[in-house]
This record gives C-alpha cells, structure tokens and sequence, in this order.
C-alpha cells in the first residue's frame, strides 16, 4: 500500500510539473520571449501526441499477439510525413490562409461554409474519438491495478471505475486551464503544446529506459536477445496482406484525420518549414519508439506466467524482477502518453462543439442578432470548458460501459476506423473542384453508419448493444447484413471487412452524390480556394460592402475579439485604406479579413453568418469567377483590371460625396461661427461702452453703483480677451510658430491637475471620474502645459455636454502598435454619426447647444497634438462620447 501512495505521490508532484512547464511557455509567449516554443523541434515533439497509451503500452502486447504487425501502427504516420510536400503542406496552407480552426472547421469551409456538414463532422468525430479516450483511461487504470496487484492487493471494479473518474476530472480540469486562456484557438497554445513536447520526451526515455533493461539486463545481451527472438513465434515472418495493406492505411488515414492530429499538425503549426524538419525527424522518432517492442515481448512472454496480459509487459516486467524506481518510471511513460491525447483531444473537440453547435444554436435564438448579441467571448470560452468535461465524460462513460476488458489495440483500431471516415472528403474536397456538400454529406453518412454497425456496436459484446441474434442471422433475418459478413461475404478479419466496405462505400456516395449534384456559386468558389490553394490563398472571395454599416462590425468585433483587439484591428485597415480616423471603409478586402480574424475565435462557418447578417450578402469578384470558370489567364487579368477600376472609381466617387458634404457642412458651421463671433464681439464691446459711457456721464452715482458697472466692464473685458486668445492660440499653432517647452513629467500627475482644473466650479453636478492610476506612473517628456490643455479641453467638454443624469468619465491608459494611448469615455449618448466627421474643424458646435462656445477647443487640441507628434480622434462605437490621445513611443520614457 506504500508503494501505491507513494505512486498517486509520483503522479501528483508529475501533475504540478506539466502545469508549471504550461504555465512558463505561457508566460514566455505573453512576455515575448517564446521564440523557441516555435522551434521545429517543438513542432515535431508535439506530433508525438499520436504515441498515445496505445503504443506504449499496447504496441508490446500487440506484438505479442500478432508478431511484426505492429509496425503497421508506425508505417501509415511515416509514410505520411515522408510524402508531407504533396498533402500535408497544402492542409497547413489551407489552415493559415483560411484561419481553420478544426477539421470540421476545414471541411465545413471547403464546402461552401455549411454548418450543417460542420455539425455532422463534429458529432461524428465526437464519437468516433470517445473510444479512444477511453482507452487512456482504462490504461491509466489498469496500470493502478497491475502495481495494486504486485504488492498483494486487488483493486475492485468500483476502485477502478473511481480511479478513471479522478483521473478523467484532472485531465479535464488540466484543458480547461491551459486550452481556453484565450479565445482565438489561432493564438497557439504553448502551454498545452509546450506540455505535449516534454511528455514525448519523458514517454521516449521510459520506454527506452525498460527497453535497454530487458535487453542487456534480462536478456544477456544483443545476441542472446536476438537469439530469444528467432525461437519464438514472434521471431517467425508471417504477414497477412489484407490486414497489413488496411492497418497501414488505416495509420495513416488517422494520422490525417485524428482531431488532435489535425490541431498539432495543422492549427498549430507555425511555419510550413516545420514539416521539412518533421518529415524525417518524426518517423525517426517513432523508429526508436519501436526498437525495443519485439524484445520486451519475447522477454515478458518468457518471464511471465501464461495467461499474463501482454498489453503491460512494460510494466509487469520490471515489477517482476524486484525493479520498482524502473516500474515507476514506465507506469510514468504510459501517464504521459495517455494524458497528452485526451488534453489535446479534448481541447479539438471542445473547439469543434462550441463553434459549430453552441455558437450557432445561441446566435440563432438572439433576437438582436451579431450585432447586439451580448459578450460573445463569454458564451464562447464557457462553451469550450464546459465541452471539455463533456467530452472527457463521454470517454469515461464508454470506459464503465465497455467494461474496459478489451485489448488496447482493438479500441485503438476501433477509433481509427471512425475518423478514417473523413479522409473520402478530406482529400476529394483539397484536389477536386467538382466535390460538393451534398456529396460530403451523403459519404458521410453512409461511411459512418457503416463502421458502427459493423465494428462499433459489436465492440461493446454480443448482447449489449446488438444482439446476439443479430451478429448471427443479420437484422430481421437478412443474412446478407450481418454486422461481420456484409453482402455475404464471409471468412474476412472483422476489422478488413469493416474499413473496406465502410471506406468504398462512403467513397461512392461521395463521388456519385457530387457528380449528380451541382455546386453553389461559393462552393465552387471555396473549391477554386482550396484546390489552388498556392495560387489563389492570396485572392479570397469578396464581400458587397455596400450595406455594411461599420460601427456595427466594430460592436460585434469587440465582442468577440475583445475591445482593444477589434480597435487595433479596425485602426490599422483604416491606416492601410488612407482613410483618417479609425473607421475604415467596408470594403470587400476588409470584411474578408475581418471575418478570418473572427473565425480564429468562432469558427469559419460562423463567422461567415455573423458578419452576413449585418452586411447583408457576399458578392464574388470577377477575378474569382474567372478561377471557377477556368477562363484564360489573359481574360483574368483583363477582368481583375476592370474590376479593380471599377472599384476604385466607386471608391473615390464615394470619398468625394463625403468629401463634399463635410465641406457643405463646414462652410455651413463657418457662416455660423461668423455670424456668433461677431455677435459675441459686439456683445461685450456693446456692454464695455454701454456703461463706460454712463461712468464718464453721470454724476448721481453711488459707490456701489460704480462698483458694478465697473465689474461688469471688467467681466466683459475678461470675455472678449478669452475669445481673442482662443483665436490667436489657433492661428500661432496652425502657422508653425509655436515654440514649445518640452519638460518631463508623470502622466498621473497632468491628469491629476487637468481633473482639478476641469471641474472646479461644478459644484453638485460635478461628474464622477474613474481612473487606474497604477498605469498612470509613466514619465513623459513633452510640452506638458499644452499636454494638459488638452486633457482639461476633453474633460471639460465631458463634464458640459454629457447628458446622464448620472454623468461618468471613464479615464484609460494603455499602449496600441507601440504607441502610449489615453482614452476619454463618457457614459451620455454621444456624438451623432453625422456630426463626427467634423467636430475637429474650426468653428465646429454640435447639436443643440445649451452651453455657450465658439466651437474652437477642439480645434485647438488637434492643432496641439499634430504638434507634439501625436494625435486626438474621435472613438465611434464606444456608448458615449469617447476621444483618444495619442503619443508617440518616444515621448512616453519608462516608468522611474
């Protein structure tokens, strides 16, 4: 019982260390400092998530049972990254140019964008994966009970079922921690992957370790071993073709298809060079992951007494001989193989339920629809953590209902028959053009209808879930559809018959669906995309952005992707169009990236419906239609030309509609501003003479009396030179001649004096400022007197012009590209669209004004900012009134 203690011990303190490894590739990254977590080496550690409990375990008792065949399980993979410049590097190309975020993600996307056909890959994944997540478990367990048993004691089947639960809690609590950080699944995650890499390392060393010990330890040497080897049956060459050709297949269809393949190897992928190193470093490394295999088999099965379950030989081995701290190390091995697939599994699956199942049920039933649908980002990530336990459960579930007494290789190979599925559509859908989602659909289908009824169902045992009247005589007495003699053919290995008929079956009706059907418009599109993926991955297809109403897109951005990420993201499409401030034009480039930079976070189908909701349709350039038509290169080039004019003339026909009415609108404000300048001139000019004149003319008045006509000059005085001020600052800062006192200073210190300055005098309707003054102690070294005019500017007009009855000013400091950032954000109703393009201009009052100003403040804080190498804009989107200051990186000094 000490021995198992101090195990569950091993285990835990095992446990720590994965989460401290994940949580300093995470703070690397974050810090910038992540630059190895990109490493090819880390890329092709992390494909050893197909090196699950399955091969470190079961590979031995595989070979016990079947001799050589086991090497099938590391042909298939090899074969894979060998050929990875004709398949591999195209899916990693698809993923990076289509932003996917899984293979029901890739799929979906190919065929048109169908969440339906996203939702079918996903379910079936789903259930196609469970089988093998419960095989980690029922590994993990086993292991519990073969050390259990080696001290005297017999773990019970409620113990067991106890022990895969605890264990199945921690891995899902392990994913939910590391894999649902952060919201775009195109954010890699270094933690998980990070964790991934020193597990391959620490399975390959225990497995080595127990491999070097039965050779040299057990065996008496190289010779002797081999010796050993060539008097067993194992030793004996003997090689059905059928079961080879389907198992090799089978390999290395899963290693495609695995959604935990497809996340390490596609979506995390960061750059295609990678695969050049994977492609020979990664069959070496399941090469030295299979050298020890034969050897440990033959011992064990000398060794051990008959009946022994060879499937934990590594185990049961060094256990035998009195080898503990080596058994310890090896049950580690198995630990790691089995926990870093069900991790990463369930992080794939989770992210395929919550962006095609979740997302689009909740969208569905938001009345508001995108634009309005409350903080998405929330919905999204508790949808993951919660479709992670989800998916643990299901593998735990088919754990208890198994029985858990199969052989590790049979519930592997199960598994792998089912996602093998895909691969009809996976492969039609990046080659042919002439695939369809009718036809992905209907192969789909069959495929998957076929491989439960002929191989899942059976594997739970004849009278559990199909009877043993059925596997006998077939449904209703059709013998022709027995489960294992499909057609009437009999005499094949279950598992041949299941793949052959399962995989050409689902290849027929996918070939004759799609033929008989005819593609969509975007189909053909999507299938020009992804066919021609290295010609076309720059042309993507458009959107009709002429009913798209910007602000909205921002709203639903920021909800999605985050407020400062969604501002960033808009600022610099509106830098790259040339336009000022930070909306850009909704052009068809920009909804095409915007939709990728959502997909990272919703999924493409998703986000294709999101941003159509509020744009209203995708239209398709005639560049496209050239692809999809096959027309000559000439034709295309004539019509991208034509095409891009046409666009380029609309374009600027529309800048200059607006330009002409911003102007319209000036030339209006000017005449106002005119007509109230020389009102306001002529005002206390009017007042100062008024009672000038009665001062020198009258001699009846009192003290009193002189007092306040004198006052009342005096005021009036003060008012005029006010406006003459404002109209001389202006006209000094827009001709260039301002000399500035450039000083240092705390940025909490100006605004601290700018606050005071601002809203002396407001007495009970004083506004309520918030701030994070902790981000505020950066020292600047600027003109901080005409800094902080501008701050008392902004504050100022927060606290005259918001209109909640409860009036707020939210202050925020931050950093976007580079640059140091403070916002200013009311909580009234703002600024009306229509008046936003030209509050900056000279003479410029909104609305109905109740409070008196010649319209220059802001003016005069563009005039300012422009001086100091910096900017103040207009932020649209934000519920009130929001301005932005900005400074450039140099005049913002590190923090003292």
């Amino acid at each position: 019982m000490g021995t198992l203690n101090i195990l569950v011990g091993v285990c835990l303190i095992y446990v720590v260390f994965l989460f401290l490894i994940a949580f300093a590739a995470e703070r690397a990254a974050l810090e910038g400092r992540g630059g190895w977590l990109r490493s090819p080496l880390i890329y092709t550690l992390s494909l050893s998530i197909y090196c699950t409990a399955w091969t470190f375990y079961g590979a031995v008792g595989y070979a016990a049972r079947s001799g050589l065949e086991y090497l099938t399980i590391y042909i298939g993979p090899s074969l894979v990254m060998i050929g990875w410049w004709w398949l591999l590097r195209k899916l990693v190309r698809i993923g990076r140019s289509q932003r996917i975020t899984s293979i029901a993600d890739l799929i979906s996307s190919r065929y048109g964008k169908s969440n339906l056909l996203a939702v079918g890959v996903t379910v079936l994944a789903v259930i196609g994966t469970t089988p093998y997540i419960a095989l980690q478990l029922q590994s993990v367990t086993v292991s519990f009970d073969v050390f259990s048993s080696a001290y005297g004691g017999e773990l019970t089947e409620a113990a067991q079922g106890s022990n895969a639960l605890l264990v199945a809690a921690g891995l899902a609590l392990f994913t939910i921690v590391f894999g649902t950080r952060n919201l775009d699944v195109n954010e890699r995650h270094h933690g998980v992957v990070m964790a991934v890499a020193v597990e391959a390392i620490v399975k390959l060393f225990a497995l080595l370790a127990v491999g070097i010990f039965v050779v040299w330890g057990l065996g008496g040497g190289v010779s002797e071993t081999l010796a050993r080897i060539d008097a067993s049956e194992i030793g004996q060459w003997q090689m059905r073709g059928d079961r080879w050709a389907t198992l090799i297949f089978l390999s290395g269809a899963a290693f495609l298809c695995l959604p935990r393949m497809f996340q390490v190897m596609v979506v995390e992928n960061e750059d295609e060079d990678h695969l050049r190193t994977a492609s020979w470093a990664f069959p070496a490394y399941l090469m030295v992951m299979s050298l020890f295999v034969v050897p440990i088999a033959v011992v064990g099965l000398d060794l051990l007494p008959p009946g022994s379950n060879p499937d934990f030989f590594v185990l049961t081995v060094p256990l035998a001989t009195g080898n503990d701290a080596l058994a310890m190390l090896s049950f580690l091995g198995g630990f790691s193989s089995a926990t870093s697939m069900v991790i990463v599994a369930a992080l794939a699956l989770s992210t395929m339920v919550s962006n095609h199942i979740v997302m689009p049920i909740w969208l569905s039933v938001q009345t508001g629809g995108a634009s309005v649908s409350g903080d998405v980002r929330h919905v999204v990530l508790l949808s993951r953590r919660i479709s992670i336990a989800a998916v643990v459960f299901l593998g735990y579930l088919y754990f208890r209902l198994s029985g858990g007494g199969t052989a590790l290789a049979s519930i592997g190979l199960i598994s792998f028959a089912g996602v093998a599925q895909f691969l009809p559509v996976l492969v039609g859908g990046i080659f042919w053009r002439g695939a369809t989602r009718t036809g992905a659909f209907v192969g789909l289908t069959v495929g998957f209808v076929i491989w439960a009824y002929t191989l899942l169902l059976p594997s739970f045992g004849a009278g559990t879930l199909v009877s043993e009247v059925m596997l006998a005589e077939g449904p209703l007495g059709l013998s022709w559809l027995r489960p294992q003699a499909f057609f009437g053919i009999s005499g094949m290995d279950p598992l041949v018959h299941a793949v052959f008929w399962s995989i050409l079956l689902n290849t027929m009706s996918f070939f004759i669906a799609s033929l008989v059907g005819f593609p969509s418009p975007l189909e053909r599109l999507q299938g020009a995309q992804f066919v021609n993926v290295f010609e076309h991955s720059t042309t993507p297809q458009s959107w009709a952005g002429s009913l798209a109403q910007t602000e909205d897109l921002m709203v639903m951005a920021q909800r999605i992707i985050g407020a400062r990420e969604a501002q960033n993201l808009f600022e610099r499409e509106a830098k790259r169009q040339g336009m000022s401030g930070l909306l850009p034009e909704p052009s068809p480039d920009f909804l095409q990236r915007l939709e990728r930079e959502l997909a990272g976070s919703v999924g493409a189908a998703t986000a294709h419906a999101m941003i159509g909701q509020i744009v209203g349709g995708a239209s398709v350039s005639v560049e496209d239609l050239m692809a999809v038509a096959d027309e000559t290169a000439q034709m295309m080039e004539y019509s991208s030309k034509l095409e891009a004019k046409s666009e380029e003339q609309a374009r600027t026909a529309r800048q200059l509609r607006q330009a002409n009415e911003k102007l319209t609108l000036i030339s209006e404000q000017k005449d106002s501003f005119l007509s109230q300048v020389s009102h306001e001139l002529r005002t206390p000019m009017t007042s100062i003479r008024a009672f000038s004149e009665i001062l020198r003319d009258s001699d009846r008045l009192s003290e009193d009396e002189k007092i306040k006509y004198s006052s009342i000059i005096h005021d009036e005085a003060l008012r005029l030179t006010r406006l003459l001020d404002d109209l001389l600052d202006l006209s000094v800062l827009e001709s260039g001649r301002v000399n500035l006192n450039m000083q240092s200073g705390k940025l909490r210190g100006i605004l601290d004096h700018a606050i005071a300055s601002a809203l002396t005098g407001a007495g009970k309707d004083k506004m309520r400022v918030l701030r994070n003054t902790s981000v505020e102690e950066i020292t600047l070294h600027t003109d901080l007197d005409r800094l902080s005019q501008v701050f008392i500017n902004l504050i100022g007009n927060a606290q005259k012009y918001c209109d909640s009855p409860a009036p707020r000013l939210r202050i925020e400091v931050g950093r976007s590209n580079g640059a140091l950032v403070v916002d200013f954000i009311d909580n009234g109703s703002g600024i009306p669209k229509t008046e936003q393009a030209v509050i900056f201009e000279k003479f410029s009052r909104t609305g109905e004004q109740k409070v008196k100003g010649a319209g220059l403040g802001l003016a005069i804080c563009r005039e300012i900012m422009t001086r100091l190498d910096g900017a103040v804009e207009y932020l649209p989107g934000q519920g009130g009134a929001a301005f932005r200051v900005t400074l450039p990186e140099e005049v913002a000094l590190a923090a003292q």
